[in-house]
């Protein structure tokens, strides 16, 4: 996975499947770690993972009370029709999904979109973002997981503070 592999090469390491385990292993297994987090958002690869000595990571979030979660959205892909504006993707087979991630230990799930002030935003944008959000929302809930809606305005751009406002 990408997030985990910047990390690793931040430090010298090569992104392979171990030593993504090695690092989540680490993380999951830090003392008093349930003190502080009390959910984690999961990519689908350490929804599955098992430590390095072969204990489940959904596992020992769990004995610290930590509820486990998970990213579902596929990423970002541009919108047609659009100025230059992206959407997410991940809608196709998330029922399922969301069945099997429910089953493996997830209770919430988590879908990102973007939607970004210079090129708009554009109605069409404003309306695929909303109806993707819903769409993922009552999924998730119908498979038993909490939806985390995460709606992203991109700030960037030359525009002032009133059109940052407005959107």
């Amino acid at each position: 996975n990408a997030t985990c592999g910047k990390r690793l090469a931040s430090i010298g390491l090569e992104n392979t499947e171990a030593n993504r385990q090695a690092y989540r292993t680490l993380l999951v297994t830090a003392p008093g770690l349930g003190q502080y987090v009390s959910g984690a958002i999961l990519f689908e690869e350490t929804l599955y993972q098992s430590t390095t000595d072969g204990k489940r990571m959904v596992d020992i979030l769990n004995e610290q009370g930590i509820v486990p979660g998970i990213k579902v959205d596929k990423g970002l892909v541009l919108l047609p029709g659009s100025n230059n504006e992206s959407w997410c993707q991940g809608l196709d087979g998330l029922a399922s999904r969301s069945a099997a991630y429910y089953q493996q230990g997830a209770r919430f799930a988590k879908w990102r979109t973007v939607v970004s002030i210079p090129n708009g935003p554009s109605a069409l944008a404003v309306k695929e973002a909303a109806w993707g959000l819903a769409r993922y929302a009552a999924t998730s809930q119908d498979n038993g997981l909490v939806p985390i809606v995460e709606p992203e305005i991109l700030l960037d751009g030359e525009h002032g503070i009133e059109r940052t406002f407005e959107v």
